[in-house]
């Protein structure tokens, strides 16, 4: 067996200490697992009454006891009859639930091996003061081996038993823990900033986006300041993508199952699908996907090697059914828009087209300060016969791996390659970046792709007049829009750049007496496309300002007896505070240059 790291076994075995304080607290308790997982713990449960989370406190006390008592982690092997005997008397369904799937297992493997299930197959128990546990162990030696101040319960939450919605519903209870306390202390701020810095919070206090179940769960309603800068993102992105040679298309929202059925998603992706629609008897679906809408418009007239290659760009809206449990505002959504392209070339240009396809990565992200950014490699495991066990030529795999490793080598980007991330028509290169809760996510994908064009026979004419498959090159610089919105938001606090804010000065008068100028310095603004508001005089002063500053506007111009005389403005800087007096046309070429350089 594989040696466990000691902080994985420090948490698993915390799972037990939080087990045996809740079977203090709820003697008739009934218990189901309680796995180390990143950063913790945690452990299901059937209780007598609904958890509520000043119980929390209360439990860490109890496990604060425990730690104190200092109880080994006793561990026994026991035959699974005796197992099911004694979690029965102990009033314990689960885990006798558990040892019956056991036993199954073990029958299971007998019968393959063409023999019969042993009768002394044993499990193992662990001891922990009063509280024992069906458990597979390892677990540290004593509880007084845990640091009382390096764990803490978080939250409570309900979990279906297994994980199958079919089942009674338990209570989860989660801690984190670490090896020290600093690191306690280190990971508690950073998640303390993460809550501050989460999209959705934020979304809300900016007024960027809502989700309403009147409408629907994952459905984001964008509100006009998140509308905005979504536009922005978008347009951004249509003037980058037509400056490389990007054709933009628009492909509808649904399709007929033929469609899919061949591109091979209904076989791989079904179950994230939403239910097929009836339409004069036949079986439409909503999009999960733009490419086989891509493949057929690039299929629908003949090509020669001389059109390639070919760059679709599409920002259609997608439909996939996320369960309700994984929903996280705009990062796991039910209907987004992908900054969604297929190059569609040959077998010869195809290194060349995802080189540049890697430039305009680092061209985007640098020009949003995207930072900390790397590269994955993402390959195929073959041992994964549900995944990829309809791959027929593997060459073709190997050839476009070797074309992405190629590719990435000559960009001289950091890159680490990563078994089992491929999709299942081919290797891709994903982008991960740390987020803020410090977990690596991908934001970003380009993939290889020699398996559809056979699906739709796919086509050009070479240069010796003999037909050819194009190789498909699947490209999303932002992912999805929503997906990088909310990345962005996370990564800025909300405070977005100059040429991105949706409000990007507000003119605040002193008094009313002010006003009229506050008006002028308005019109000036909205002239050179400034985006600009007024907050007149119905609150104080230092309401109004505090009002902006909370509201992430870039730029306060307050305006008083001195300003109106000299025609200038005080500035007031988001970041840097006061900038003193600046003449009004003085303030317009300096913005008007930030906006310009996209500081």
């Amino acid at each position: 067996m594989q040696k466990q790291p000691k902080t994985e076994l420090l948490r698993h075995s915390l799972s037990h200490v939080l087990a045996a304080a809740v079977f203090e607290m709820f003697p008739d308790a009934r218990f189901g697992i309680g796995p180390a997982i990143e950063n913790g713990f945690y452990y299901d449960f059937d209780l007598p009454r609904t958890l509520i989370p000043e119980d929390l406190a209360i439990l860490e006390e109890k496990m604060q006891s425990i730690i104190k008592a200092n109880f080994k982690f006793e561990k026994a092997n026991l035959p699974i009859a005796e197992a099911l005997e004694d979690f029965k008397k102990a009033a314990q369904p689960l885990k006798v639930e558990l040892i019956k799937d056991i036993a199954k297992e073990e029958s299971s493997r007998a019968s393959a091996k063409g023999g019969s299930a042993s009768g002394g197959k044993t499990v193992s128990i662990y001891r922990t003061g009063n509280f024992v546990d069906l458990c597979a162990g390892p677990h540290i030696d004593s509880t007084g081996e845990i640091s009382p101040k390096a764990f803490k319960l978080t939250k409570i939450s309900g979990a279906y038993w297994k994980g199958d919605e079919k089942n009674k519903m338990l209570q989860r209870i989660y801690g984190v823990a670490f090896a020290t306390d600093k690191e306690l202390r280190q990971y508690l701020a950073m998640m303390a900033e993460a809550e501050k810095r989460d999209h959705r919070k934020l979304g809300k206090d900016l007024k960027l986006f809502m989700i309403s179940d009147e409408v629907g769960k994952g459905l984001p309603l964008w509100l006009p300041n998140g509308a905005y800068i979504r536009k922005k993102l978008e347009d951004y992105m249509y003037e980058l993508e037509k400056q490389n040679g990007y054709d933009f298309v628009y492909t509808p929202v649904l399709a007929h199952e033929n469609l899919y059925k061949k591109s091979g998603h209904l076989a791989h992706y079904k179950d994230d699908m939403y239910n097929p629609i009836d339409i004069e008897g036949e079986r439409y679906y909503l999009k999960p996907m733009n490419c086989p809408h891509h493949h057929i418009m690039f299929r629908n007239d003949s090509k020669s090697y001389r059109d390639l290659p070919v760059r679709y760009s599409d920002f259609s809206l997608l439909h996939r059914f996320e369960r309700s449990g994984v929903l996280t505002g705009l990062i796991r959504a039910r209907c987004f828009s992908q900054n969604d392209s297929h190059i569609y070339c040959s077998h010869e240009q195809s290194q060349s087209e995802l080189e540049k396809v890697l430039s305009l990565f680092k061209k985007v992200y640098e020009d949003f300060n995207i930072t900390g950014y790397w590269f994955r490699l993402s390959l195929p495991d073959f041992n994964d016969k549900e995944k990829y066990g309809d791959i027929k030529n593997r060459k073709l795999w190997e050839e476009s791996a070797r074309i992405a490793r190629a590719a990435l080598k000559k960009s001289g980007v950091k890159f680490e390659e990563v078994a089992g991330e491929a999709a299942f028509y081919g290797p891709k290169i994903d982008v991960q970046i740390k987020n803020v809760h410090g977990k690596e996510d991908s934001i970003a994908t380009v993939q290889m792709d020699f398996y559809m064009p056979e699906r739709f026979n796919l086509e050009f004419t070479n240069e010796k007049g003999k037909k050819e498959r194009p190789v498909i090159i699947h490209k999303a610089i932002m992912g999805s829009f929503d997906r990088f919105f909310a990345f962005l938001v996370e990564q800025t606090a909300g405070h977005f750049p100059l040429w991105l804010s949706p409000v990007q000065v507000e003119v605040i008068p002193v008094s009313e007496k002010f006003e009229k100028f506050g008006k002028e310095i308005l019109k000036k603004l909205q002239e050179k496309n400034i985006r600009v508001a007024m907050n007149k005089t119905g609150e104080s002063l230092g309401k109004r300002i505090r009002t902006a500053q909370n509201q992430k506007v870039n730029y306060m111009l307050i305006i008083g007896e001195k300003e109106m005389k000299a025609k200038s403005v005080a500035v007031r800087d988001r970041e840097k505070g006061d900038l003193g007096a600046i003449k009004v046309e003085k303030f317009l070429e300096k913005i008007q240059k930030e906006i310009e350089d996209k500081k």
